[in-house]
C-alpha cells in the first residue's frame, strides 16, 4: 500500500533526481523540433488560426508534451509524429489551393451577417454566433444601432468585419444598447419608426400589434437614428 505524501513518489514519480537532466534535454529537443515544425508550416498569428490550423497546433502540442517528461515515451517516435503531421498539413494546404469546395470545407467561408442595416437571417441560422455576442462586438466598435452599419461579415478566422454608412446616409435601425433593446414589446405603444428585434427590419408602424413581414416575428423596439461617434 502506497503511503500518502511519499515525497519521492510525489515529486519525482519514483524516478531518480538525475532524471531531471534528461527532462531538460528532452524539453530542449522537443522545443526546437516544435519551433522548426511551425516555421516550416508557415504559421500565421494566433488570432488568425482557422479550425484546421487549431487542430494542427493541438496535435503538435500533444506530441511535444509527452516526450518532455515521460521516460517511457521516446523522442524518435514523437519526431515521427511531427513529420506525419507536417506532411498532412502540406497535403491539405495543397488540396485547398486546388479545390475551392475543399477549401470551404476546411477553412469555411466568409458569411454576411448584416446587409444594409438588417440581419442576414439565413446566415445567422447557420452561424453559432449568438445575437448578444454579436451586439457586444458591435458595441466595442461604438455602434449604437444597426442603421449605422452597411455590411458586417464573419470572416473565416472568426473575426467580425464591419463597414459603416457615411453620416449622411445613416438610417433608422435596431438599437443594440441593452437598456434600449430590452424595451422590446409585442405592442406598438406610439406611432413611429420601429425595428424588429429578430431581423432588424425597420419601418414606420402605427399603434397596436404588428407582425414583421420579413421574419414573421412580432417583437418590436423603437428605432434609433443617431450618427456613430468614433
Amino acid at each position: 500500500m502506497k503511503e500518502i505524501f511519499e515525497w519521492n513518489r510525489l515529486l519525482y514519480n519514483g524516478l531518480p533526481e538525475s532524471f531531471l537532466i534528461e527532462v531538460i534535454f528532452r524539453s530542449t529537443v522537443m522545443f526546437i523540433v516544435l519551433l522548426l515544425t511551425l516555421k516550416v508550416a508557415g504559421k500565421r498569428g494566433v488570432k488568425q488560426l482557422s479550425v484546421f490550423e487549431t487542430v494542427i497546433i493541438i496535435a503538435l502540442g500533444s506530441a511535444a508534451g509527452d516526450p518532455m517528461f515521460y521516460e517511457d515515451v521516446g523522442i524518435i517516435p514523437a519526431i515521427t509524429v511531427f513529420t506525419v503531421i507536417i506532411l498532412l498539413y502540406r497535403l491539405v494546404t495543397w488540396l485547398t489551393g486546388k479545390s475551392k469546395k475543399f477549401e470551404e470545407f476546411i477553412e469555411g467561408k466568409t458569411e454576411c451577417l448584416i446587409h444594409e442595416g438588417k440581419f442576414s437571417i439565413a446566415t445567422f441560422k447557420k452561424e453559432s454566433l449568438a445575437q448578444d455576442e454579436f451586439f457586444s462586438e458591435l458595441r466595442l466598435r461604438s455602434v449604437e444601432h444597426l442603421g449605422q452599419v452597411k455590411n458586417a461579415f464573419m470572416e473565416t478566422s472568426g473575426d467580425i468585419s464591419v463597414f459603416y454608412y457615411e453620416d449622411e446616409n445613416v438610417k433608422s435601425g435596431l438599437p443594440i444598447l441593452p437598456f434600449l433593446f430590452n424595451q422590446k414589446n409585442t405592442t406598438i405603444p406610439n406611432e413611429g419608426m420601429y425595428s424588429c428585434t429578430f431581423c432588424g427590419n425597420t419601418k414606420h408602424q402605427r399603434t397596436g400589434i404588428a407582425t414583421c413581414e420579413v421574419c414573421n416575428k412580432s417583437e418590436w423596439v423603437e428605432s434609433l437614428h443617431t450618427i456613430r461617434k468614433s
